[in-house]
């Protein structure tokens, strides 16, 4: 059900980021917020009841993907977050998560690492800095946060597809 809530703010954090209005945009940072911080809760509430499910596994990553991608790609095509920064993020993850659905057909799931988890905690980070207006006094610190968060997620992403050809040898 958390999983399933994470989904349904996304379209609207995006409506609140086209607004382009100062309120909104802090209300779309507190979302983003809330939505990121749904995710720990979620896995704490699986694993304390013991409740992993099938469908838990596959929609947690997935409520991840929308909600890191889908402000990106708003962010992007408003100019307000940097393009580059938005396709090798969108890329690793829709790759990742076809890598992990593949795998998870063929009975070899593919859990988060903890350098994924690292990562996405740098790229939650960075969406938040981006989407709250603090102005250009807080330009160098975004920048700075969001090329840590990229080169996790290069370096994470290449961790995966090194494993899946380990596991395969």
């Amino acid at each position: 059900m958390v999983s399933v809530l994470r989904i349904l703010l996304t379209p609207v954090l995006v409506v609140l980021i086209l607004a382009q209005r100062r309120e909104t945009s802090y209300l779309a940072a507190g979302l983003f917020a809330l939505g990121a911080l749904t995710d720990g809760v979620d896995g704490y509430i699986a694993r304390r009841n013991a409740s992993v499910t099938r469908t838990g596994q596959w929609l947690d990553p997935l409520a991840d993907k929308l909600l890191v991608c889908a402000p990106c790609i708003t962010m992007a095509a408003l100019g307000t977050f940097p393009l580059w920064a938005t396709v090798i993020i969108v890329a690793r993850e829709v790759a990742i998560s076809i890598l992990r659905a593949v795998r998870g057909f063929r009975g070899h799931p593919m859990p988060a690492s903890k350098g994924a988890k690292v990562k996405t905690l740098f790229q939650l980070v960075a969406i938040t800095l981006y989407l709250l207006p603090l102005g250009s006094w807080a330009d160098p610190l975004r920048l700075t946060v969001l090329i840590v968060a990229v080169i996790l997620t290069v370096l994470t992403g290449l961790d995966y597809v090194r494993a899946v050809r380990r596991a395969r040898a």
